[in-house]
């Protein structure tokens, strides 16, 4: 049986070029490739590399889902529903809110995880008996987790492919976060399973791409012992509390870490506390970046604006404290309070969302009332913040302290912020694959 598996193209941010749609493979539709591959061909299309081919024979289509790629993908699933081939859809907004998916928008919907989901579907398919919804039965296990299919990614169409992942999910349950979702659970996978993945890679430099890489402190500092041997270089997302721990920082700095992903949020602590992020505090979020600082680790800070708390001063003080701090890079976010997180169900019952139309959910958008600020004040502001931390000017007093981290810095925030378009210039003429070096230095800083 040929399985078609689908993803749909992303919707840029004002500050994104085609480097962010190239960055990296979908390593969710690579799972489900090697979930299924044993026993049925299935191909992957990627609709940020080329066009989808819609005549070629696919029994079956599976398309990712996420909440604002929601009205491309049942445009995408039209094309092939009306020929007759069923497709079905899931993916992260499939299955933390499936209830805002049209009935008739798709032949079936995958809610949880692929390796206890898509069996099911296939088998179902082939008896023609292919069900409306097909939610996971039981617990996922981290032996349960599958690889994803390393060997099928077309190296030239991306800028970096090093990418792994340890575990699934995080055990902060914040509000604004899918992981505040019921359907979420926090799972480790085998450590012998992580370290067959980074021998699959094959490469020196690693990004584990988990929501939260040091989840359980306790079991991941059993991974870095056992990588530590390898001699690897990596980067990875972490909450707060983990640079709060100078144990755990140690051992990530000897086996290898140069640059961590930590999202702070908010400088505005009223605003933390309206989102159950309990863990973070200001003087907690000072503390963590000394902490990463002093071990000659780097930090990529992620806020969110528009939280109740903020007003229209948040912007400049965010920017203040980022420029004292020398915070290497910023992603900054205008709060989006995704359906079926708390936070939607919370501002919905208020009455305060604005808009039903999915694909302006990338946060880029403002979608609902904020409570100091216009919608109008809430956009300025968040572009604003771009326009500041990558100006000439901030960018050199962001500069980081260890002259040795200083060529990595400058080509992130001149090559993939201040010249983005330029870069993409370059890599579509010259070829992503071709200029693999570019993506190891920015997957220090990418998330």
């Amino acid at each position: 049986m040929y399985v078609k598996l689908i993803q749909p193209r992303m919707i840029k941010r004002p500050m994104d070029t085609e480097l962010k749609t190239r960055m990296s493979p979908p390593l969710g539709l690579l799972t489900v490739m090697n979930v299924l591959r044993d026993k049925h061909h299935v191909r992957i299309e990627n609709e940020n590399i080329r066009p989808i081919e819609y005549y070629d024979g696919p029994d079956i289509v599976g398309i990712s889902v996420t909440v604002d790629t929601l009205p491309r993908a049942i445009e995408i699933a039209a094309h092939f529903r009306k020929r007759g081939i069923p497709v079905v859809a899931g993916g992260i907004h499939i299955t933390t809110a499936p209830d805002t998916i049209p009935e008739d928008a798709f032949d079936a919907l995958c809610i949880g995880p692929a390796e206890l989901t898509w069996p099911r579907i296939v088998t179902d398919y082939e008896r023609g008996q292919l069900q409306p919804v097909y939610r996971c039965k039981g617990t996922l296990t981290g032996a349960d987790i599958v690889s994803p299919a390393y060997d099928a990614i077309d190296k030239q169409d991306y800028l970096y492919c090093n990418i792994v992942h340890t575990s699934r999910g995080c055990p902060f349950r914040c509000d604004f976060c899918y992981n505040s979702c019921g359907s979420h659970a926090y799972v480790k996978r085998p450590i012998d399973d992580v370290l067959r993945d980074i021998h699959t890679v094959g490469r020196k430099h690693i990004m584990f791409i988990d929501d939260n890489f040091a989840g359980d402190s306790a079991w991941t500092k059993k991974l870095l012992h056992a990588i530590t041997p390898l001699e690897i270089r990596w980067n990875a997302a972490v909450s707060l509390n983990a640079a709060l721990d100078e144990e755990l920082l140690d051992l990530m700095k000897r086996s290898g870490c140069e640059g961590l992903f930590i999202g702070l949020e908010s400088v505005n602590e009223d605003s933390l506390r309206d989102v159950h992020k309990g863990q973070n505090s200001l003087d907690r979020a000072e503390r963590a970046v000394y902490n990463i600082h002093q071990r000659g680790m780097m930090v990529n800070a992620s806020f969110v604006f528009g939280l109740d708390g903020d007003t229209s001063d948040t912007f400049r003080r965010t920017l203040d404290w980022i420029i004292r701090h020398r915070i290497e890079t910023v992603t900054s976010h205008i709060m989006t309070p995704y359906p079926g997180t708390v936070l939607y169900e919370r501002l919905k019952t208020e009455g305060r969302i604005l808009t039903d139309d999915l694909s302006l959910y990338n946060t880029a958008n403002v979608v609902y009332q904020p409570k100091h600020m216009s919608p109008e004040e809430l956009k300025a502001g968040y572009l604003w913040m771009y326009r500041q931390i990558y100006s000439f000017r901030n960018i050199l007093r962001r500069m980081p302290k260890k002259p040795d981290q200083r060529a990595a810095y400058l080509m992130f925030n001149l090559l993939y912020r201040k010249f983005g378009r330029f870069s993409d210039w370059l890599c579509r003429h010259v070829g992503f694959g071709r200029i693999g070096w570019l993506g190891e230095k920015l997957s220090r800083y990418l998330r």
